[in-house]
């Protein structure tokens, strides 16, 4: 087109593009999908106690790689959009060759769509900022992701000639010199701002590069008792609750039920244990937890190394008000009834009277502000 006269766009330059940003959306597909499973399992789906620091790199890489793709999600548009512009029109639409032409247009409006979605709803999660999207997070950007898969693998099926013919035709020596910006020119260009956008927002995970993050929502450091906080007591509407004097820990199980006070719980082995409090918008920070390992409370009430726990927070109205923890995790000894952090007792931001805090979960499965723990056999 005429109005759009580069020389860079090219078939070969597309196909290049279409590569990166292909295995870019795989990785960040595969470690989504791996934390709403987790968050959301599937009666097939197991996730392990350990190592620890699992989690906190699969959901480190997918927020790193959902933003990498930012640079070449808008190069990959801009290398076909004379095209694009070309594919909602009338005439366009009603002079298909065949079957395999209309669905390549469909996927290619479906891909563009999902993708757009994909990577807005991911940085307005990083930001917090759920009020513009109208929709819960967690359902629109796990769907959508099915929707840009499966448009993904059509468009490429279709599109798989035309990609061998493009990358492995031989690239013919230029009469002139080129003028200007050239092809590996854009290519390094697209790549060193896709890594400067990693670097500056992946310290918010990896600590030794927190220092030089400046686009990080969350620096891992600033915080209660040096962590971050998602949900303050005030926010969650807790303050009073957890203050009170009256509060017990029930732990129901097989064998009955106890209510134990804060002192109570003081009184029992404590454990102490090292383990990242690893958030689903990519920070995360280590540190040391000590308290009550929860399969002790387990025992307490008649519950074995196969029970599941359901912890239940002072906190209502909220979705993550209750979390299940499973088998794995409910007996491992470095899975604790938090009391204190890093030697002092908990900040109330951080779930004091007591929380849940456990090896290789999401930080929104970590409950704060326990009132209950149910004790039972997996459904």
């Amino acid at each position: 087109m005429k109005a759009f006269p580069s020389k860079l766009r090219s078939p070969r330059l597309t196909s290049q593009l279409g590569l990166w940003l292909g295995a870019m959306f795989g990785v960040c597909f595969l470690t989504g999908f791996i934390s709403h499973e987790i968050q959301h399992p599937a009666s097939w789906f197991w996730w392990p106690a350990r190592p620890v620091w699992l989690y906190r790199v699969t959901q480190g890489v997918h927020v790193a790689t959902g933003l990498a793709s930012i640079p070449l999600l808008a190069a990959k548009l801009w290398a076909v959009f004379p095209r694009l512009l070309n594919l909602p029109t009338v005439k366009k639409w009603t002079q298909v060759k065949d079957w395999a032409q209309l669905i390549e247009r469909v996927s290619v409006l479906v891909l563009v769509a999902a993708a757009i979605v994909q990577v807005v709803s991911g940085v307005l999660n990083i930001a917090r900022w759920y009020a513009a999207m109208g929709f819960f997070f967690t359902v629109l950007h796990y769907w959508t992701a099915w929707i840009a898969l499966g448009a993904l693998l059509v468009h490429v099926g279709v599109k798989l000639p035309v990609i061998r013919r493009a990358l492995s035709a031989p690239i013919r020596p230029l009469r002139q010199p080129p003028t200007g910006l050239t092809r590996r020119g854009l290519l390094g260009t697209i790549a060193a701002t896709s890594a400067v956008v990693t670097v500056a927002t992946v310290g918010e995970t990896v600590r030794p590069l927190a220092g030089v993050s400046v686009l990080a929502d969350r620096d891992p450091r600033v915080g209660p008792q040096g962590l971050p906080v998602n949900a303050s007591a005030q926010a969650a509407g807790v303050r009073a609750a957890a203050a009170d004097p009256g509060w017990r820990l029930e732990v129901t199980g097989p064998t009955g039920s106890v209510r134990l006070s804060l002192d109570d719980l003081a009184a029992m082995k404590q454990t102490t244990a090292t383990l990242p409090i690893a958030c689903v918008e990519g920070w995360s920070s280590s540190a040391d937890w000590t308290g009550v390992p929860l399969r002790d409370l387990v025992a307490l009430v008649g519950g074995d190394h196969g029970s599941q726990v359901t912890a239940v927070s002072l906190q209502q109205y909220s979705a993550y008000a209750t979390s299940i923890v499973d088998p794995p995790h409910a007996r491992d000894p470095h899975t604790l009834i938090a009391l204190r952090l890093r030697g002092e007792p908990l900040h109330v931001d951080h779930g004091y009277p007591c929380r849940l805090i456990a090896p290789d979960r999401p930080g929104v499965l970590q409950t704060k502000w326990l009132s209950r723990l149910l004790v039972g056999s997996p459904s």
